[in-house]
């Protein structure tokens, strides 16, 4: 099966590639830098207080 690399957008094979899903391990290694820059983030859930405002989920502190 082809695929494209998310990171430089080339064509590479999903089979026998130990890179998947990206081309190479520069390309792997590029995705893992923007996760560490925090250029990627997973958001926390957010929460309605009394007056209809929203705010991060109170939860997500007690961890």
């Amino acid at each position: 099966m082809k695929i494209r690399c998310p990171i430089c957008k080339q064509m590479t094979t999903w089979e026998e590639n130990p890179y998947r899903p990206f081309c190479s391990e520069r390309c792997k290694m590029i995705d893992l830098g923007k996760w560490a820059m925090e250029d990627y983030r997973i958001s926390t859930p957010m929460e309605e207080d009394e007056d209809g405002h929203l705010s991060e989920d109170s939860r997500a502190e007690d961890s």
